[in-house]
């Protein structure tokens, strides 16, 4: 009689296919956990930019059209507020020109306040230090400010 081999995986050699395992989910899970913060840092950054773009579309808009500095403009059907031909810091100015859910469910919550309007990133460590603020020209020929924190998204 032929005697009978089992195949199979040792103990040895399953204990260290787990250690292997084990070490390089040590070092993934560390990347994986750091990339939701770079998500809304990205996300914050790419809002700046579209903030910056809509500014600059309703100061052309304004100029095409020879509406005056503190006059309105219409944009994909919303009427945009303008002070010195760019938009003003309110929910009627940068905030329809933006056009950006911020209502429940949102990606960002809106604010405005003392002539700047804020953009902050819902689900951010720290709110306040992962936004996007934007203030309009103080003087005409001047450009808005559009400021950028990313410091605890």
């Amino acid at each position: 009689m032929k005697a009978s081999h089992e195949r199979g995986f040792t103990l040895i050699e399953l204990v260290v296919v787990i250690t292997i395992l084990g070490i390089l989910a040590a070092f993934a899970v560390p990347r994986f956990i750091a990339l939701d913060a770079q998500a809304r840092a990205a996300t914050i950054n790419g809002l700046a930019g579209s903030v910056k773009s809509a500014a600059s579309l309703a100061r052309g808009l304004a100029m095409a059209t020879n509406t005056a500095a503190a006059g309105t403009v219409t944009m994909e059907g919303n009427t945009v507020q303008l002070i010195n031909s760019y938009p003003d810091s309110t929910a009627n100015g940068i905030g329809k020109a933006l056009n950006v859910n911020t209502g429940a469910g949102g990606d960002f919550t809106f604010a405005s306040a003392a002539g700047t309007a804020t953009w902050q990133k819902v689900g951010a460590a720290t709110p306040a230090n992962c936004q996007v603020s934007y203030t309009p020209p103080a003087a005409a020929g001047a450009s808005p400010t559009v400021a950028v924190d990313t410091s605890q998204c």
